[in-house]
């Protein structure tokens, strides 16, 4: 996990420097460039795969190509076996890119199983892309001629406030501009539920396995839910030994069923309780990294930023359970929903995500640098997962997650695979903090100042309290991207 930065055309190295400052959070463990004719490319690194020799940015064995990547490459090994005629330098899973672009050109994105963006200078041009779901970030801008790029919207802002979102699943060089490599899946399911719940458990568990992979420990947040616990579960049966952690104030729901999972599945867990002061302190500094205003997105950034705080001190990975929710109808209004609707709505939430909570979790994971995976996320289970057919994913009794549920039968106990869906800040026991903090500092007459003032409807004022703090942090031009209004889509 990175923080990478650059840009093509009128160079800065300065400047580049100054990107990366605003990036070091993502990456404290190291910091690299390449500067070439037209062409400044950093990185800040957090050290996961090749601790000691995979700095970055990597150089081809001509020195004239470099790559700097944010993220991880699952695959790289059955990559890496497949190149012929290739010196691999390091162990790092970035490299791998590099040669097959040589190899492949742009078409290389296609082959590669992993959460990840990535710029690579092939000597005479800039090559960018982003994994299919935008697990990680990218962002850019162009200015007179340059453009420049970002893991994150603030290292872009001491240049321009233009700043544009990158596409998930696509790549962008200056010869063919975007090209999208990601279609998402149309294929339906054609046999039994027993061989889908198989598949589901067969999927699931491969995918949390290939994210097992780390040259430095390794944890996952834990809350006691299904989606978390069912992680949790399966990564426990590879690792010796296991971290888990959880948060929430006191006598918050998701303590008490983080320690009855961790004693279930053997884990080493650790608690981080808050306070309602801790939530209004920390407020300020949650906005700044999660760069969005969205009311729902930051009540559910706070428990994650203190948990991820937690998990930093033990690990430097943890698992996560993001995108269940999203796969197999977790959430209450979609149970109003049947068939083909039904179907639609999963496919555009999940494809939503990577400006909603895979934001909030990779910023808040990246506040302290510390690197979260998603496993259900994985584009194989994926694939599957919206293959089923709708009707198997809310039970007859309106069980959210019904066939999840099913496939684990048996494997989890009772209470822990049928706990009834909780927001996250529900939970936590938080929920209400930011509410009743706007509620105190904002009077009818700032509300309606706010809200003529935003380039964005605020329906409430939580909304207007949380667009304050990012205000006072962002330019107002940014506000659309909370609102994925930035996109070539």
């Amino acid at each position: 996990m990175c923080g990478i930065a650059g840009m093509v055309g009128e160079t800065d190295a300065s400047l580049l420097g100054r990107m990366l400052d605003l990036l070091e959070h993502r990456g404290p463990d190291d910091r690299g460039t390449f500067l070439g004719d037209g062409v400044a490319l950093g990185q800040t690194r957090l050290s996961i795969v090749d601790v000691s020799g995979g700095h970055q940015p990597i150089a081809d064995e001509s020195g004239t190509m470099c790559i700097a990547v944010n993220g991880e490459v699952y695959n790289y090994r059955a990559l890496a076996a497949s190149l012929e005629g290739h010196t691999l330098r390091t162990r790092s899973d970035s490299e791998v890119p590099l040669h097959l672009y040589e190899d492949r050109g742009p078409e290389a994105a296609e082959a590669l199983d992993g959460m990840f963006a990535l710029a690579l200078w092939d000597g005479r041009r800039l090559f960018l892309a982003r994994d299919r779901v935008g697990i990680k970030p990218l962002y850019y801008a162009e200015v007179g001629g340059t453009l420049y790029f970002a893991s994150e919207i603030k290292a872009l802002l001491p240049i321009t406030a233009a700043v544009r979102e990158f596409p998930p699943g696509h790549w962008y060089r200056s010869d063919r501009g975007f090209q999208a490599f990601a279609a998402w899946p149309t294929e339906r399911f054609s046999s039994g539920k027993e061989e889908a719940m198989a598949a589901i458990r067969e999927r699931l568990e491969a995918s949390v396995v290939k994210r097992l992979m780390a040259d430095v420990p390794l944890g996952a947040f834990c809350s006691g839910g299904l989606d978390s616990t069912l992680v949790t579960m399966l990564a426990a049966r590879h690792l010796p030994s296991f971290h888990t952690f959880s948060t929430g104030m006191a006598d918050a729901q998701d303590l008490e069923h983080a320690v009855r999972a961790s004693a279930a599945l053997g884990t080493v867990h650790h608690i981080r309780e808050y306070t309602e002061d801790e939530v209004l302190e920390a407020l300020p500094r949650v906005v700044w990294h999660l760069e969005s205003f969205d009311a729902a997105l930051l009540r559910s950034a706070i428990p994650t930023f203190f948990v991820s705080e937690l998990a930093r001190r033990h690990v430097k990975v943890v698992l996560t359970g993001e995108g269940a929710d999203e796969l197999y109808a977790g959430y209450a209004y979609l149970k109003a929903m049947k068939g083909q609707a039904l179907h639609e709505e999963l496919v555009r939430s999940t494809r939503a995500l990577h400006h909603l909570n895979l934001q909030r979790t990779d910023r808040m994971t990246m506040a302290h640098g510390l690197e979260g995976r998603v496993p259900f996320l994985d584009w194989s289970h994926i694939q599957h997962a919206l293959s089923l057919p709708p009707e198997w994913k809310i039970g007859p009794d309106g069980t959210e997650k019904w066939i999840l549920r099913e496939a684990f039968r048996g494997l989890l106990p009772k209470d822990l695979l049928h706990r009834p869906k909780q927001k996250f800040s529900e939970g936590t026991g938080s929920a209400d903090v930011i509410r009743h903090e706007a509620e105190r500092q904002i009077d009818d007459r700032e509300f309606d100042h706010l809200r003529a003032d935003a380039p964005v409807p605020l329906r409430t004022k939580e909304e207007a309290f949380a667009y304050r703090l990012f205000a006072e942090r962002f330019p107002p031009e940014v506000a659309a991207l909370c609102l994925g209004q930035t996109s070539v889509y």
